[in-house]
């Protein structure tokens, strides 16, 4: 078919006014002017989208889909440990069924507000069989060993098992707090075996640079209460434990292109040395609410960029945000980075997320020869078409996923 738009942002050029795209299979193949377009592919029939954008679907870098349920249950607390006492109890509560359904609903409402690709960490690998998956998903599991480090290869075995029969997964150590070094080690070793992507926290919080660099405050006092071996603490950063880990592990692995670092909210000037010294980039993601529900300190953008780091956008989990919009995620980074242009927040939700799941040949860009995800929304014609994309507060109307059309919802 020909999708025809008053306006196609490709994320691949300037936005094509009168714009189309040709779509065979579940790829795109080819796109411009409407009327090259139609003339190319005359045999083809139309969809004409009228007044409306046409971009690429949105990949949502991070999120927690498990705890959709938990939408509104924990108001912000005094620390961050406080927080995870209160997930940690509300977690307790759910059964299969509950976290099932949560993920069910998940999908179903990231989908709604025009994602097509999630990087999703789920504490509950054995479940996604149970799972409808309407969009593109990159599942990563999410370990922890705090309580006893002995069993780090038995966990991350047990996931790898859970996970290799799905087309795209990874592994996500939860955080240096809570996952111990060799469960990093363990998961190296696997992401070099099967060419996987990792994923991890770092740098969330001040309470965690305090734990790590001081030995001292609320997360160190409650990891602490319930058993955690506090050696490795004293020493210095997040970053640098990680870089620690890192220099003294047999097996290749850091902040790599195949790592997406999450947050990196609490970051001192000894971290952007270490930072800038890495010749091969992570992947960075920062979740703009979540962060402002938190009240961490400033994202430091502009020194991450300079750095040479890509930034990628996340809604994290509903248990610190309000729902799974990624256009409420942008809207957010530019009310913080007002200065930070409107393409460049865009690409945080289309070609950099592609680049950090190594899509960047097939996702996040209207092109030939990419994958057919494609969402449409409303566009007021008096203003810029890249701002008034930021803008857009409602659910998306159309969209197309690996070159099949999506039922439309009410804008």
């Amino acid at each position: 078919m020909i999708v025809r738009a008053r306006v196609v942002v490709t994320m691949d050029g300037p936005p094509i006014d009168n714009g189309a795209v040709a779509v065979s299979g579940d790829q795109i193949v080819d796109v411009g002017e409407f009327s090259k377009v139609s003339k190319r592919h005359s045999n083809q029939a139309i969809v004409d989208l009228g007044d409306q954008a046409l971009l690429p679907g949105l990949i949502n870098a991070h999120c927690h889909l498990d705890y959709t349920c938990l939408r509104g249950k924990i108001p912000p607390q005094k620390s961050f440990a406080d927080w995870i006492r209160v997930i940690n109890t509300e977690k307790a509560k759910l059964s299969p069924d509950d976290c099932v359904r949560s993920i069910n609903e998940g999908f179903a409402e990231a989908k709604r507000f025009g994602t097509t690709t999630i990087a999703n960490l789920t504490a509950f690998p054995e479940l996604i069989g149970q799972i409808n998956r309407p969009i593109r998903t990159w599942w990563f599991a999410e370990l922890i060993d705090v309580r006893d480090p002995s069993r780090a290869k038995k966990i991350v075995d047990l996931a790898v098992e859970q996970l290799k029969s799905q087309e795209r997964w990874g592994l996500a150590p939860h955080a240096l707090f809570t996952a111990s070094a060799d469960l990093y080690r363990r998961c190296s070793e696997v992401a070099q075996r099967d060419k996987i992507l990792l994923t991890t926290h770092l740098a969330e919080s001040r309470e965690e640079v305090s734990m790590f660099r001081d030995r001292k405050g609320p997360l160190y006092e409650f990891l602490q209460g319930i058993g955690r071996e506090m050696s490795d603490l004293g020493h210095g950063t997040p970053v640098s434990r990680l870089s620690e880990i890192i220099r003294d592990s047999s097996a290749s692995f850091g902040m790599t292109e195949n790592w997406l670092l999450v947050h990196m909210n609490e970051l001192e000037e000894n971290d952007f040395d270490q930072l800038a010294g890495s010749t091969s980039k992570a992947s960075i993601v920062h979740c703009p609410r979540s962060h402002k529900y938190f009240g961490h300190s400033l994202f430091q953008y502009h020194k991450l960029h300079g750095c040479g780091f890509k930034v990628c956008l996340g809604t994290d989990s509903l248990a610190s945000n309000d729902d799974l919009s990624l256009f409420a995620e942008m809207r957010a980074y530019q009310k913080e980075f007002p200065n930070v242009s409107a393409e460049e927040i865009l690409e945080m939700v289309t070609t950099n997320p592609a680049r950090a799941l190594r899509q960047q040949d097939r996702l996040g860009k209207i092109r030939s020869g990419f994958a057919g995800d494609l969402i449409a929304l409303a566009c007021e014609r008096s203003a810029s078409v890249l701002d008034a994309i930021i803008a857009n507060d409602r659910s998306i109307g159309w969209s197309m996923i690996a070159g099949r059309v999506q039922a439309a919802w009410p804008s």
